[in-house]
Parts: structure tokens; sequence; C-alpha cells
């Protein structure tokens, strides 16, 4: 549990860089935006403003996860971090229907006014800033197995996405395409609403203890190397904050000593433990009939 603490303190680190470069980015857009008269660099400014909110969630709810085990919670605080990947991916969707929207109010009133051309320039310079974050996230989130960090890598990727868009929009008004920002506004949404669903669909997946039958199938496979396991009678398992609990029965011979049964149980979580770094198992060892 003390490494699953640790990895919470590294995935706080990059909820924290999130915030820190939503608030520079979105200051920068809003600042742009009004005095190149940009409606796309605006909203993608206010969008950002959102975001901050989203990572700030997340950021809490890591530092939840983090609290020990009480007499309310005698699995510790794990699946805060769950909570908070949720959270995220409702924002997210909140957000992609919102660009759908002003896509759609876009195409409604018309105006083929160019904005200036240096919100472009912003624009492309905060997609490749939220890029790297995103990049930065993504890659800790993967080592460590942080699903919050997840759901915020994604929110990262979607706004590089959003501002790749307003560039886009931006720049075809000035040759005279104006309508390719609406058209650009509305293939973002759809990836913003496709990221946002995905999260949404994993978190409530973990929250009520779904878990995936492909990875259960490979922890099934994992227990029957062990040597002296006959039989897995029952296997359950599910997912708490960057952990899985897993509770298992197996057969061994029945004329297997108490200890000698014990030994097999350890055997199992060292094999667990190596191939697939879990460590929260409960064995149940019963007699081979």
């Amino acid at each position: 549990m003390e490494n699953s603490y640790n990895n919470l303190k590294i995935a706080e680190r990059g909820a924290r860089v999130s915030i820190i470069a939503y608030i520079t980015l979105s200051l920068l857009k809003l600042g742009v935006g009004f005095f190149a008269q940009s409606k796309a660099l605006l909203a993608d400014g206010i969008n950002n403003t959102t975001d901050i909110i989203a990572s700030v969630a997340v950021l809490i709810g890591l530092k939840i996860s983090r609290k020990p085990a009480d007499d309310d919670h005698p699995y510790g605080h794990l699946r805060a971090e769950t909570i908070a990947s949720l959270i995220a991916s409702l924002i997210m969707i909140a957000v992609g229907l919102d660009v759908l929207y002003n896509a759609i109010k876009s195409v409604i009133f018309f105006n083929p006014k160019a904005p200036d051309l240096i919100s472009a320039v912003v624009a492309i310079f905060c997609a490749a800033a939220i890029y790297m974050v995103y990049r930065y996230n993504m890659r800790i989130a993967v080592k460590i197995k942080s699903s919050g960090l997840m759901a915020a890598a994604k929110d990262n990727l979607s706004d590089a996405w959003v501002s790749i868009g307003t560039t886009i929009g931006i720049v075809a008004s000035q040759f005279g395409f104006p309508w390719i920002d609406p058209l650009a506004a509305v293939v973002v949404s759809a990836l913003i609403l496709k990221t946002g669903w995905d999260i949404f669909r994993e978190a409530t997946h973990n929250l009520s203890d779904g878990f995936s039958r492909e990875k259960l199938d490979g922890i099934t496979k994992s227990i029957s190397q062990v040597p002296g396991v006959k039989q897995i009678k029952n296997i359950r398992a599910r997912v708490h904050g960057n952990n899985i609990l897993l509770d298992l029965v197996v057969s061994v011979s029945s004329e297997l000593s108490l200890v000698e049964g014990h030994s097999i149980t350890e055997k199992i979580e060292d094999k667990l433990k190596e191939d697939l770094d879990i460590t929260q198992v409960m064995v149940h060892v019963e007699p081979d009939k």
C-alpha cells in the first residue's frame, strides 16, 4: 500500500502541472482573443477555465486517495481517484457539448469576418504546450497506473485538439474559407465527447465493481502455473484506485499439511506480484476431492 500512496504523490505533480498550464494558457487566450477580436480564441480560453476545475477535481481526488484506512473505510480511500476521473469525464462531456452548440450556432449566425492572424499563432502555440503536458501526464499515468491522472492526460489531449481546431478555423478564414471553422469545431467536439464518454464508462464500470474478463483470464492463467494448485474454484477481482483487489478459492491436495497449504498461498501471492504487480490478494485453500 505504501507504494500505491507514493505513486499517488507522483500523480499529484502531474495534476498540478495541468492546473498551472491551464491557468497560464487561459489567461493568454482570453487576453489575445479580446484584443484580436477572435471569438474562437475567446471560446477556447473559456474552455480552458473549465479544465482548471477538472484538474483541481483530479488533484483533490488524488489527495483524498492517499488518506489511510479508517473505521469507515477499511480498504482505504483509493476509490476517490476513480470518482475524480468520473467528475473529469462529466466536465469533458459538458465542454464537448458546449463546443458542438457553438459550432451549430456559428453555422446559423454565420459571420464571415476574419479575426487577426495573431490569434492563430497563439492557438497553435497553446496546442503545442498542452500537448507536451499531455505527454508528461500520460507517461506518468501509464507508469503508476493512475486512472485519475490518465483522465487528466486525456483531457489535456482533447484541449490540444480544440486549439488545433481553433487554429484551422482562424487560418481558413484568412483565405476566404470561414465555413471550415464550424466544421472543425464539430469534429473537435466529437473527439472530446468520445474521450469523455470513454473515461465515464471506465470509471462507472470500476465503481460498480466491474472487471475485464480478459484481465481476469490472465490472472487465472498466472495462478494456474503455481505448483500445487489443483484447481481454481472461484475468483473475483475489482479495481480499487490504482490497485486490484483479488479474492480466490483454490483447491490443493488433501494430503498436504496446513503449513504446506499456506506455503502455496504465499507462492500465489508472489507469482501475482511478480507477473501482474497485484499485491492485494485474499486466498482461501480447500482440499481437492
